[in-house]
Formats: C-alpha cells, sequence, structure tokens
C-alpha cells in the first residue's frame, strides 16, 4: 500500500499513549486480532486505530499479509523508538507513586556479571544506606543484553562495555575498572597444578559463554594467537550460574571473571589454573544514553560509582 506525500505534521501533538501501545503490540503480536486482545479492544477498533497511527505518521508502518502483519523498514524505527518511549513512561509512573507514597523515587541499573559482585554490589549497598526507600532494581546479564535494555530504555544506567561499534554512537562511556578474567576447575580436577598453558587445556571439556560474549572472544583470540584450535568438547551457556554450577559437578574449566569466583575458590570448591600468558579483557565502565540526562538518584549512584573508581 502507497500512501500520496503530506504535509509535515508534529508527530507528538496527534500520537497518544494508546497508539504507542498499539504499535508495540502489533510488533509483538504480529495481528491486529491478537493486538486487540492484548488491549482490550476490539479488533475493529485496533484495525482503524492502525489507520489513524499511519495517517499520522504519513506512511505505511505495517505490511499487510495473508497471515498477519510485519513492519516496514520505517515501522522498524518507529517500534524500537515507541518502545523506548512506553518504558520511560513506565519508570516515570513507577517513581511518581514511590514519590507520592514518601519514597526517594526509583533507580534501574544494569550490570556486566563481572561487575555485578563485588563493584556494583558494593554501590548499591552505598545507595541504600543513603537512601533506604528508594526503589532499586539490579539487572546483572552480559554487556550485549544489558545494552539493549538501555536502549530500549528499560533502565537508566549500566555498568558494562560496548559490545557493537553502533553503541559508540548512542551511548557515552566512563572508564570505572579493570575486569581480571580467570581459568578455573573444580578442586582435584587431574589438571589442577599442572596446566599452565592455553596448550594444556585444548583437548579438555569447556563450560562457555556464547560468541557474543567478550570473554569469550578474548578466549577464542587467545588459541587463535598461539595457533591451538578452539576447543571442542564444550557447553554453551549464557548463564554465569549454570557455568559455576556445570564447573563444580564435572571436569569442564572455564574463563570467569574472578570476582565471580572468589566465593568458590575461598570455600575450597574451585581452583585456579595458573594459565600464562594472561587472558585479559579490556576494563568496563559507566554507560548512559546520548543527550539524555540523569535523574536525581541516577546522579548519585553515578557519583558512588566514580568515587569507587576512584578507590
Amino acid at each position: 500500500m502507497t500512501r500520496a506525500p503530506m504535509v509535515e505534521q508534529d508527530i507528538t501533538a496527534s500520537l497518544k499513549v494508546r497508539h504507542m501501545s498499539l504499535i508495540v503490540a502489533l510488533a509483538d503480536r504480529g495481528t491486529t486480532h491478537q493486538a486487540a486482545d492484548a488491549l482490550n479492544m476490539t479488533q475493529s477498533t485496533a484495525s482503524k486505530m492502525l489507520r489513524d497511527v499511519e495517517e499520522i505518521f504519513g506512511a505505511t508502518l505495517f505490511e499487510r499479509h495473508p497471515r498477519g502483519l510485519t513492519p516496514t523498514p520505517l515501522g522498524e524505527f518507529v517500534v524500537s523508538n515507541v518502545r523506548a518511549q512506553l518504558s520511560r513512561l513506565q519508570r516515570f509512573s513507577d517513581e511518581f507513586h514511590a514519590r507520592r507514597a514518601g519514597g526517594y523515587g526509583t533507580l534501574t541499573v544494569g550490570a556486566i556479571t563481572g561487575a555485578a559482585p563485588d563493584f556494583v554490589a558494593r554501590s548499591v549497598a552505598e545507595i541504600k544506606r543513603k537512601r533506604p526507600q528508594l526503589l532499586l532494581s539490579l539487572h546483572g546479564e552480559t554487556s550485549d543484553g544489558i545494552l539493549e535494555q538501555l536502549e530500549a530504555g528499560r533502565i537508566d544506567l549500566a555498568v558494562g562495555r560496548f559490545s557493537a561499534e553502533r553503541h559508540r554512537h548512542i551511548f557515552a562511556f566512563e572508564p570505572l575498572a579493570e575486569e581480571r578474567l580467570t581459568v578455573v576447575a573444580r578442586t582435584g580436577h587431574p589438571l589442577a597444578g599442572a596446566a599452565t598453558r592455553l596448550a594444556d587445556l585444548v583437548d579438555c571439556s569447556w563450560a562457555l559463554q556464547p560468541p557474543s560474549n567478550p570473554s569469550r572472544q578474548v578466549l577464542d583470540a587467545a588459541f587463535d594467537a598461539e595457533g591451538l584450535r578452539r576447543p571442542t568438547d564444550s557447553v554453551e551457556c549464557s548463564s554465569i550460574l549454570l557455568i559455576l554450577h556445570l564447573v563444580q559437578v564435572s571436569d569442564s574449566v572455564a574463563l570467569l571473571p574472578e570476582p565471580v569466583v572468589q566465593a568458590h575458590r575461598r570455600a575450597g570448591l574451585f581452583t585456579k589454573l595458573p594459565i600464562r600468558p594472561e587472558i585479559k579483557l579490556g576494563g568496563f565502565g559507566l554507560v548512559t544514553r546520548r543527550k539524555e540526562p540523569l535523574g536525581g538518584a541516577a546522579l548519585e549512584f553515578r557519583d558512588i560509582l566514580r568515587a569507587r573508581a576512584g578507590l
């Protein structure tokens, strides 16, 4: 369906929250029938509202197919931005209700696993001492996961690193600390005390993070740099918790951030394999959306992170 050019108008003056909810529902559900059910309206109402929305934008946002709808390239741009705006409105609503109830607002933070156990956890404890009634939500994931949430407006700020080149254009980055990696195995592992080079671990069973994970990327690069084949006896797992359990109950080895394995080593469950040369990963930092100011709680948390980085 091709639309005639329209005189440009201020989209924000006509677009309503109900319109934005429909756009996201159509993208997620794929049909006007399912989107209408999700929004508790009739299918005819949803179809008419979609026509109204496309009139507001002066463009076709969804291609109509016999089995449903798919966003056009321009529609994908609209869906991404509308989804982020709805997330921001929801966070505004949550914070408003928290403040009206006598609280101190809300704060949602994303953190990579290597930073969360120590650096971020201590910063969270500090801001909670200062703001006991602050509603704080902490999301721990890989960098690509938390930056996806940051881009969508579901979190206020992130502690991580860029995982794609495009992140440099949409986010600001402020270095905070280095992330040290270590190769670990269960206590009593046959290679404990014997493995000192990556070559000793080529035929070993590995518990690996996904290829998109920076830790996995530097491990693959280390094997390549030494002219070794990458491990073929491996299990890929996106959950750090499951990797920790796998190392504990099997002969698998893993490359993990030191803060993540410290408790297991102190408890005598893990042993460190002193692999040389050391496998290094670039530092992590504070990641925020460009040209978007932080709220009061986020600013205070940023300052706490900066102070801890100085320590």
